[in-house]
């Protein structure tokens, strides 16, 4: 699947992501990381559209005249730490050609809102600090340094 194609005049909408939305997640996520993941956005998907939870969840996509151009996924959880029930963004991307057009921008605001329908009072997110672009655009939405500190430890022990 190629690159999109930019329109400036094209349909835009916002909607739930659907599973033949595959592979232009897969082809989206890999112009950022260089690597395609096809097993992981399957098992994604399979959690997310279609699948049931108790806490909600939400995949949500950009479409350009019906074609994928970047997605937001996002869940309640309820476990961490004592925290109260938080809302999660754990994976935003945007097709590098439609990038810096406010899409991105567009799916947190939805996503904030379904959030904020679920009875969400927090959003939560963790961003590599060297990922300068993905830091600008949540703190350019609103994001804050929250209350807790990432730690963490390898998996091997030490002799």
């Amino acid at each position: 699947m190629g690159r999109a194609h930019i329109n400036e005049n094209a349909t835009r909408k916002i909607r739930a992501i659907r599973r033949r939305d595959l592979e232009a997640l897969i082809r989206i996520d890999a112009l950022h990381t260089s690597e395609d993941k096809p097993e992981y956005w399957q098992r994604v998907l399979q959690r997310f559209v279609g699948g049931r939870s108790p806490e909600p969840r939400f995949a949500l996509g950009a479409y350009a005249d019906e074609q994928l151009v970047a997605y937001v996924f996002g869940e309640v959880r309820t476990f961490e730490f004592g925290s109260g029930p938080c809302g999660w963004v754990f994976a935003v991307g945007v097709d590098p050609d439609w990038a810096r057009r406010g899409i991105a921008s567009e799916l947190l605001a939805e996503i904030r809102r379904r959030f904020a329908a679920a009875g969400v009072e927090c959003i939560r997110t963790m961003v590599d600090r060297t990922d300068v672009d993905v830091m600008r655009l949540f703190r350019s939405n609103g994001f804050v340094g929250g209350p807790y500190v990432q730690l963490e430890l390898g998996a091997e022990p030490a002799e």
